[in-house]
């Protein structure tokens, strides 16, 4: 069967990403890729087509259940470390310490003193991860209201994404106007020069998934590797700035 023109980019994009990995591994690079965004914005597609070929022993995706007695005794960041890439390795974080400003807040799972000492503490840690030698890039998933609705529907009823299924999706939807508050603020005050956030609509799945990898690959990949991949389209991937919480480019 003929392949699309959607396949035969992701294809093609693809093999750039494991010609950056080979050249990554080769120079010992740490690269550490933290995707945020709602329930159901896409997180897990975009996570699959990024680490399909690449090397099992130098990729991992990191999805931390949630804390345990223990490790919500310790210092926040702690239970993270121990997951930060060493030489050659690429980390995907599937939701990061960024649950503290999302859905902890949003679910009162943290205190809101809790939440201001990470909101001013995250900064000088990711800047401290960067004066390390750590490439950060940091992603927001965007995803409308409708579609959520749309895709938070099509969980319950496909037997294929019943593993997918969450008691948070209960509230995704209810809790709409607070997540976007949680994640204003998150936004506005976690964005820096050491480790800016990037904006991606989702709406549009394979749209989404292929400006991702664009986006990575110029923002990871050695110049030889990167000119030959076009750039994202702005309409589907651009870095935050503060005016996008109110000027209708973020889902409110």
């Amino acid at each position: 069967m003929a392949k699309s023109d959607d396949e035969k980019e992701l294809e093609a994009l693809q093999v750039a990403l494991v010609r950056f990995q080979q050249r990554a591994m080769d120079m010992g690079e740490r690269d550490l890729v933290i995707f945020e965004g709602r329930d159901t914005a896409g997180k897990d597609g975009a996570i699959k087509r990024i680490t399909e070929h690449l090397s099992v022993r130098n990729t991992r995706v990191v999805a931390l259940p949630k804390p345990t007695d223990r490790e919500r005794s310790q210092w926040y960041f702690q239970r993270y470390v121990p997951h930060l890439p060493a030489a050659g390795e690429l980390v995907i974080l599937n939701r990061s310490w960024y649950n503290r400003a999302g859905v902890e807040r949003v679910m009162n799972y943290a205190t809101p003193e809790e939440q201001e000492v990470f909101l001013r503490d995250v900064n000088v840690f990711e800047r401290m991860l960067v004066d390390s030698g750590i490439q950060i890039v940091k992603l927001w998933l965007d995803i409308s209201r409708d579609e959520q609705a749309a895709r938070l529907k099509a969980r319950r009823t496909d037997p294929l994404k019943a593993l997918k299924v969450s008691p948070l999706d209960a509230v995704a939807q209810e809790k709409w106007d607070e997540y976007s508050k949680a994640r204003d603020e998150m936004l506005t005050r976690t964005h820096c020069l050491e480790a800016p956030w990037t904006i991606v609509h989702t709406d549009r799945k394979q749209a989404a998934r292929t400006n991702i990898i664009r986006h990575l690959l110029k923002e990871l990949a050695p110049p030889d590797v990167a000119r030959d991949v076009a750039p994202p389209n702005p309409k589907v991937v651009y870095p935050f700035e503060v005016a996008a919480v109110t000027d209708g480019r973020l889902e409110h």
